[in-house]
């Protein structure tokens, strides 16, 4: 470090002024990225019939491709130290948002009424007759 730290936030993003930082960041946000997309490939076929979690994970999508995509931006184009942690700080920040304060209240309200629904399910078809559909005497007095 031949500068002072605050002078290092307004200098290029290159390997040049940052050889330890440079390609991990670029090489961490393609693999992320890549991971991200299967992963919401597989989660949201696996889970097709539950709407809740499929919104759950386009919204990880959308954050992780604008995040990993901008940070790749940053990256070839040399934007400024500054404008890569902005980024950086802001779509962490989202993703984390997402996935612990806005959703876990709406996935826990689903599983309860899932639960509910599992409930009452049960026990109407708990007793054999409630699936037998009783004869009618109109029905027994019309085939005679």
């Amino acid at each position: 470090m031949l500068l002072p730290p605050w002078e290092y936030l307004f200098l290029p993003f290159t390997p040049h002024n940052f050889p330890d930082l440079f390609t991990p960041v670029w090489v961490a946000s393609l693999v992320l990225l890549g991971v991200l997309v299967v992963l919401y490939n597989l989660r949201t076929r696996a889970l097709h019939r539950h709407a809740p979690y499929l919104d759950l994970w386009e919204w990880l999508l959308w954050t992780g491709l604008s995040l990993f995509g901008l940070l790749i931006t940053a990256s070839i184009f040399a934007f400024e130290f500054i404008v890569v942690l902005v980024i950086f700080t802001v779509g962490m920040s989202v993703m984390l948002w997402i996935r612990f304060l806005r959703f876990p209240p709406i996935l826990n309200a689903y599983e309860v009424r899932l639960a509910k629904q599992r409930y009452y399910t049960k026990t109407k078809f708990s007793r054999p007759e409630t699936t037998i559909r009783p004869k009618t005497a109109r029905r027994a007095k019309r085939r005679r």
